[in-house]
């Protein structure tokens, strides 16, 4: 399958998978600092941007498609990073085919199985009646009669596009839809992966606790841990400066 990607810098791949209904479009300023030092490769996962519809929507069907880029582009031995959704699919390749990696970074997810309502999410974005639509404002307007949160509203509506006269979204909600018990999840594994891993929480952020840190070990076995105060979930565009300095320090040494 098409995976869309943006390289840029020289050195040392580091591969960057984005979270649920996010694009790469948004760790531009995060790959911009870290190639100074890195070639750094950031992606449109499957069913987001600009790369193929992947179906069913599973972590097992994203890591292989993802380890296959990694092949096609000669990135073996990358450092590989992933927040959320990006976080777990990084994660499976790693315990499935960690011959590709020299290491790993998390941000803010952990292997385990969430009860977060990402349905509530779908549906503000499938509220739209697209054929209506004249603007952008036009799709805003309506998705606050359920999203009060202008942000987050931004946040969806960067998945618009308009195609000739029409608008579409470029993520597929259907299939996503249908996959999200797979996606709060996490495979099941009996392997482990024992290559140096970061694993970065947002400290006002619940995904990654210290509760969690016994299945984190479980299956990573050279694993190391940092916090970011302030930060939620989002941590590398709450805190961007905190968050490039620790991933610089965890690539340096």
């Amino acid at each position: 399958m098409t995976i869309a990607y943006t390289d840029t810098g020289a050195g040392e791949a580091v591969v960057i998978l984005h979270g649920l209904f996010g694009s790469r479009r948004n760790w531009v300023s995060i790959a911009k600092a870290l190639s100074e030092t890195h070639r750094v490769i950031t992606v449109d996962m499957p069913n987001h941007g600009e790369s193929d519809w992947l179906e069913p929507v599973t972590y097992e069907a994203m890591a292989e498609a993802i380890g296959a880029f990694i092949t096609d582009q000669n990135l073996r031995d990358c450092t590989l990073m992933g927040h959320s959704m990006g976080g777990k699919t990084a994660m499976t390749l790693a315990l499935t085919q960690s011959d590709l990696l020299s290491r790993l970074i998390v941000a803010d997810i952990s292997p385990v199985t969430y009860d977060h309502d990402n349905a509530t999410n779908i549906e503000a974005m499938d509220v739209v009646d697209l054929s209506s639509l004249n603007s952008r404002n036009d799709a805003d307007a309506q998705m606050a009669e359920v999203v009060d949160d202008p942000m987050l509203r931004a946040f969806f509506l960067q998945n618009l596009r308009r195609n000739g006269d029409a608008y579409e979204w470029r993520i597929n909600l259907e299939g996503l839809k249908a996959g999200l018990g797979a996606l709060h999840g996490f495979p099941t594994s009996e392997a482990q992966f024992d290559k140096r891993t970061l694993f970065i929480a947002g400290a006002e952020s619940d995904y990654i606790t210290p509760e969690y840190h016994a299945d984190i070990a479980d299956l990573f076995s050279d694993v190391s841990h940092e916090s970011i105060p302030g930060a939620q979930h989002w941590l590398h565009a709450d805190k961007p400066k905190e968050f490039t300095a620790i991933v610089q320090d965890f690539l340096k040494a």
